[in-house]
């Protein structure tokens, strides 16, 4: 079996016990492609999973590969698979119950796959398939964002929140979002008509009736944002489930949103939308896999205004 480099973890804990070290290379199975990795980025997620905050949900057996977002080169494909061809510049978004991307190689069903849109780099494009699949689910799926809708995005500056207030624009909602004063700018350059500073003014004192609340913060943000809903009003969150007996006595409806696979569709969506000058991708900043725990710390340190990149071959 051949070898190659990857980022692995053998134990739960803090950003050291991410280990770059030579790990089994992948193969393509029925359905799959063997994917040549370009540039992962660190996610949340990612950080969650390493210091063992997510175990009760996923049944990770050691040593795991952490890593969801891919954007390379498809080097294999697998009996059946016959939409990708070896060459194919593609990215994914891999199964988080799996996950794998800190890796030099990864093999993925073609079902997370899609073409990744000409219009941007590798780097840039594994900025793409977490964080939009995410917000996608969340906003239209989940929340069912119509035209001429208001809906108030925590968090706008993440990578998340920077990618659900451009979808957002193109469905034709208005679009509220809070983050730190130092993003205020950076807001109304994405499209934001209201851009809350959440440390100089309570959302909750500014904001009234709003039709759709994305939380991507979770905790009192979540707490408080239940009053600013009008009736029959939803609160859609990707970070902590609403409580159903608070929705219930607000008149308002609820959802968790954890992005469940496929995302290959929702992609193909996203791309479409890179190419048509609808939504662009925010990397704050590039570093080497190798670097994977400075990365780490960085993303844990402070709030991040779109994504950490990790670039995995040259």
């Amino acid at each position: 079996m051949s070898a190659m480099k990857a980022v692995r973890i053998h134990n739960y804990g803090d950003a050291a016990v991410l280990s770059y070290e030579d790990a089994p290379q992948p193969t393509a199975a029925a359905g799959e492609l063997l994917i040549q990795v370009m540039a992962t980025t660190a996610n949340p997620f990612d950080y969650a999973a390493r210091a063992g905050y997510l175990a009760g949900w996923y049944a990770f057996t050691f040593p795991v590969t952490l890593g969801l977002d891919v954007s390379g080169i498809v080097a294999a494909v697998g009996e059946g698979v016959t939409e990708f061809a070896p060459g194919d510049a593609v990215f994914a978004r891999a199964d988080p119950a799996k996950n794998g991307a800190y890796a030099e190689y990864i093999a993925l069903p073609a079902s997370e796959v899609a073409h990744k849109p000409a219009s941007l780099d590798h780097l840039q494009a594994a900025a793409l398939p977490h964080v939009g699949f995410t917000a996608w689910s969340a906003l239209m799926e989940a929340g069912g964002l119509t035209a001429g809708q208001a809906v108030l995005i925590h968090g706008a500056a993440g990578g998340v929140g920077s990618l659900a207030v451009q979808l957002a624009k193109w469905r034709g909602a208005v679009v509220i979002g809070t983050a730190s004063a130092h993003n205020l700018d950076f807001l109304r350059e994405l499209g934001v008509d209201k851009a809350i500073d959440y440390n100089a003014t309570p959302f909750e004192t500014v904001v009234q009736d709003v039709d759709l609340v994305l939380d991507t913060v979770g905790g009192d943000t979540q707490a408080r944002s239940w009053g600013v809903l009008k009736p029959g009003g939803m609160l859609v969150s990707v970070v902590q489930p609403p409580s159903a007996e608070t929705a219930a006595a607000h008149n308002i409806r609820q959802a968790f949103v954890t992005a469940v696979p496929p995302a290959g569709e929702a992609l193909r969506i996203l791309a479409a939308l890179v190419e048509s000058g609808d939504l662009r991708p925010v990397v704050s900043s590039v570093l080497p896999l190798a670097d994977v725990q400075q990365a780490h710390a960085l993303g844990e340190g402070r709030h991040v205004r779109g994504k950490i990149v990790l670039k995995v071959s040259a």
